[in-house]
């Protein structure tokens, strides 16, 4: 068992606001869609900065010398302009680059290059929960900027808006996808022919589950990806490293895929068997992932680091799964649950794990907007990951005994996931 006080430090510490220095900068940070975005200050002042994607200057951007805060439920009461729990922060322009205006007197900010641009901005105020922006009324397409921001959800004003109030960018709904899906193909989850992909989701109507575990009615589940497709990918500043999640590619019965062959040098190790219990032949190996590829409710994924293969993860839907009955009140209708193991052992740490046990939570909840939980049933004595889910925003639901083992069952739910700076 985790310490009551182990569990108050970490939300602690996600939850602690801290300065960011006037002088970082971000360099070769590879968006998802490949292209390569930098931050340099600029010659003009101190507190001026260029985003540079590809090479070319997106927009110029400054820090003023004020603050704002946003306090929504102060609005319209005693406190709107005394509140002093919630912190304010500078107020930030966005600009064109000055090199355009000696050309033009205006020009557009495209829609992707502006999310990138909100990207940049949370990269390096990433434990800010809202940063305040202006858009200079330079940028010629500045209106539409504005409407983009508010009606994603990326950001939002303090009252009714006005051209001249900041708008405050959301940490919680930009990790949630804000701004991506439907308005261009810069975001975490690649363009696909499947519908979970797109701007829509997946519809809802009933299905039904029977096993000898599980007797369950649930929505039926989105068609599976193709083999080989990716799912997530995601830059970690923090390595210099890219993470993909792609959907395993079993290959054919005459040919082992690298997904396979790895798959199976990983379950025969000392280390993953201990955990798994999936010692076997290739043979076996293929049956267990056709079994699991079969199976409506479970999304078998391989992870790498730019490029090379680290570990596998199957994200379940948790309505037809065998963990269920033992989850208090039951799951909700699009719940899903991680079982995963990092095969390679030069990609083990508490560093690198915590990066891809949250990207796994992240690609949940931006797979399908429904999905409120996320959970885990780890062995309750498996204090590795315990700590690793209580780092990544995880809290335990309760203890609970399968027929093989005990588990700890832990949660995060979509609110305080994406409430909290663990991405």
């Amino acid at each position: 068992m985790i310490p009551a006080a182990r569990c108050l430090s970490v939300i602690h510490d996600a939850l602690t606001d801290k300065s960011v220095s006037a002088d970082q900068e971000v360099g070769d940070f590879i968006l998802p869609d490949g292209a390569v975005m930098t931050i340099r200050p600029t010659s003009l002042t101190t507190t001026a900065k260029s985003v540079h994607i590809d090479g070319r200057v997106a927009c110029e951007y400054r820090v003023l010398d004020r603050t704002a805060q946003l306090v929504i439920s102060s609005v319209g009461t005693q406190f709107e302009h005394s509140a002093s729990h919630v912190p304010g922060f500078p107020v930030i322009e966005i600009l064109l680059p000055s090199s355009s205006l000696s050309q033009t007197p205006g020009c557009d900010i495209s829609l992707k290059d502006m999310w990138a641009i909100v990207y940049a901005l949370f990269t390096l105020y990433h434990v800010q929960e809202t940063i305040p922006v202006l858009l200079s009324q330079q940028i010629n397409n500045s209106d539409e900027l504005r409407s983009y921001l508010l009606q994603s959800g990326l950001g939002r004003t303090a009252h009714a808006p006005t051209t001249s109030e900041e708008i405050y960018l959301h940490r919680a709904t930009f990790w949630q996808g804000a701004g991506a899906r439907g308005y261009h193909t810069r975001g975490w989850l690649p363009p696909s022919s499947t519908s979970t992909f797109t701007v829509t989701h997946f519809p809802s109507i009933q299905s039904f589950t029977r096993t000898p575990t599980v007797i369950a009615a649930h929505p039926l589940r989105p068609p599976k990806p193709n083999p080989g497709e990716v799912l997530f990918r995601r830059y970690c500043p923090s390595i210099g490293e890219t993470l993909e999640f792609t959907y395993f590619d079993p290959g054919s019965e005459s040919n082992t895929s690298d997904h396979l062959a790895a798959f199976h040098r990983w379950h025969n190790s000392e280390r993953v068997n201990a955990g798994w219990g999936e010692r076997g032949s290739l043979e076996n190996h293929r049956a267990y992932v056709k079994d699991v590829i079969n199976d409506p409710a479970v999304l078998p994924v391989i992870m790498s680091w730019n490029g090379e293969y680290m570990g596998y993860a199957e994200i379940t839907y948790l309505k037809e799964n065998h963990v269920a009955a033992y989850i208090p009140g039951g799951p909700g209708d699009w719940d899903r649950g991680l079982h995963i193991l990092v095969g390679e052992d030069k990609f083990r740490g508490p560093h690198r794990s915590k990066l891809w046990h949250c990207a796994l939570i992240h690609y949940c909840f931006l797979a399908d907007p429904r999905t409120e939980n996320v959970m885990s049933e780890p062995k309750a004595t498996n204090t590795a990951i315990l700590n690793l889910e209580l780092n990544s925003g995880m809290h335990f639901v309760t203890m609970f005994d399968f027929p093989y083992k005990r588990s700890m069952l832990s949660c995060t739910t979509r609110e305080r996931f994406f409430k909290l700076d663990v991405l």
